[in-house]
């Protein structure tokens, strides 16, 4: 476990390093997010691929996770044809502009609690033991030990589950995410477990939500 968390806080370390290499501007953030406001911002809304679940809730996501995020897009890490076609026309600037006006979007939103709001059943506990997560996302899962760690407290669950499984995906040309410590901690898992543990997280309260705007503000 030492070794596993070691290796995590170099990766940490070395991607928020290049996260933090542009300062961030929000209000121009808010000018660039049109191509975003499609998706993230209606309420409800789903994607069909690589099957129907709803886009992840990115209002109130970590800035440093975005931009992690956005470039691993960017660099086919993660392999969606919709976001890498996005990524891959920001420059670094716009991702640090987003990932701060992303960030700072909600109004009047609680931090999640400190400790979850309600305890898994027996089962659900011990696979989230056996995967560590809280290692990573902190105790209440929307305290990541890193920034560019997510937020996954209240994510809505059929993303997270969807989102899990990408990590089990190889030599797909079209689905799946390159991250060697999440693969390793998600292949121990059925799906079954894994939608287990996404429907728990997912039913957590947390600090993310569905800002809807306007696309012709």
């Amino acid at each position: 476990m030492k070794k596993v968390l070691s290796t995590m806080m170099v990766l940490a370390a070395t991607a928020g390093f290049v996260g933090a290499a542009q300062a961030q501007d929000a209000k121009a953030g808010a000018g660039k997010a049109a191509m975003c406001i499609g998706c993230h911002s209606i309420p409800g809304y789903q994607s069909s691929f690589p099957e129907v679940h709803k886009v992840p809730m990115i209002a109130g996501q970590g800035s440093k996770y975005i931009v992690a995020a956005l470039n691993a897009y960017k660099k086919g890490e993660r392999k969606h044809p919709t976001m890498r076609g996005i990524a891959e026309s920001l420059s670094e600037q716009d991702m640090a502009d987003l990932a701060a006006y992303y960030e700072a979007l909600p109004q009047d939103v609680q931090p999640a609690p400190e400790q979850p709001a309600r305890q898994p059943s027996t089962e659900v506990a011990a696979l989230l033991q056996k995967g560590a997560c809280v290692s990573c996302h902190g105790a209440n899962f929307s305290k990541p030990i890193d920034g560019t760690y997510p937020k996954i407290a209240g994510q809505h669950s059929d993303y997270l589950y969807v989102a899990l499984k990408s990590y089990k995906s190889d030599g797909n040309p079209h689905v799946g995410r390159a991250n060697a410590i999440m693969a390793g901690q998600v292949k121990q898992f059925t799906n079954a477990e894994l939608k287990a543990m996404a429907q728990y997280i997912g039913s957590l309260p947390g600090e993310m939500r569905v800002v809807a705007q306007d696309r012709f503000r």
